[in-house]
C-alpha cells in the first residue's frame, strides 16, 4: 500500500468531463476595421484632380515621351572609331523545329541550314554613326552609296527635319550588337551570302570608307 504514495496526482483526480469557463475579458479589444482600398484610391485620385497635380503628372510624363522619343537613350558601349577593323558574319541559321504553312505543309525540316541573303538581299548598306558627331555626320551624309543611317547617338526627327533625310536609331543597341559593333562609324554591306562589317576611322581633314 505504501507504493500509492507514489502514483502521480493526476491518477488520482476523478474522471470527469473537462467544464469550459468564461474568465471575463482582459486588456483592451480593438474591433478590427478593414478599410476599402479601392476607396482609398479614388479619394487620392480626386485629391489629386481637384489639386491640379493629376494634370502635373500627366504633362511631366508627355514631356518626357516626348523627348525619349525626340532623342532616344544612346547605346551603350560604343566609341567613336579610331582603327579600321572589318570582318564578315555568316547570318546562316540552323533550324530547331519544322516550319510548316498554315494547312499543316511541310516547309523546312528541322536541322535545315539557311541563309536569309539567298531569298532577300540587303537592298542598301547600314551606316551606324553617332548623329551628335559632325564629322560622323558629314561623312554619311557625303557618301555616294545608297544606304540607311542609323544612329546610335543623336536626335533622329530633328536630324530629318533638318537634313531632308530618313534617319534610324538603333533602339537598345540590338542591331549593332548583332553585328559585333564596338565603335562607329560603322557600315554593314552584302558580300555574296555573307556580310561585312567595317568600322571607319575618321581623318579630321577627309573621311572617306
Amino acid at each position: 500500500m505504501k507504493q500509492l504514495a507514489f502514483l502521480p496526482l493526476l491518477a488520482l483526480l476523478p474522471a470527469t468531463p473537462a467544464q469550459a469557463r468564461d474568465y471575463g475579458q482582459h486588456g483592451a479589444v480593438f474591433p478590427i476595421v478593414e478599410n476599402d482600398l479601392l476607396e482609398q484610391i479614388r479619394t487620392r485620385l480626386a485629391t489629386m484632380e481637384k489639386s491640379g497635380e493629376t494634370a502635373r503628372l500627366n504633362d511631366e510624363l508627355r514631356r518626357r515621351t516626348v523627348a525619349r522619343v525626340n532623342r532616344p537613350e544612346p547605346v551603350a558601349g560604343l566609341a567613336r572609331a579610331d582603327a579600321p577593323r572589318r570582318w564578315t558574319i555568316d547570318p546562316t541559321v540552323t533550324l530547331g523545329a519544322d516550319i510548316r504553312s498554315a494547312r499543316g505543309e511541310l516547309i523546312h525540316a528541322a536541322g535545315t541550314r539557311i541563309n536569309p541573303l539567298d531569298s532577300v538581299a540587303l537592298r542598301s548598306e547600314l551606316v551606324f554613326l553617332d548623329g551628335d558627331d559632325p564629322e560622323q555626320l558629314a561623312w554619311a551624309l557625303g557618301r555616294k552609296e545608297p544606304a540607311k543611317l542609323i544612329l546610335v547617338k543623336g536626335a533622329p526627327l530633328e536630324l530629318m527635319r533638318a537634313r531632308q533625310r530618313r534617319f534610324y536609331f538603333d533602339q537598345g543597341g540590338r542591331l549593332t550588337g548583332h553585328f559585333k559593333v564596338r565603335a562607329v562609324p560603322a557600315v554593314v554591306r552584302q558580300r555574296g551570302r555573307q556580310l561585312e562589317v567595317s568600322e571607319i576611322a575618321l581623318s579630321r581633314k577627309k573621311a572617306r570608307p
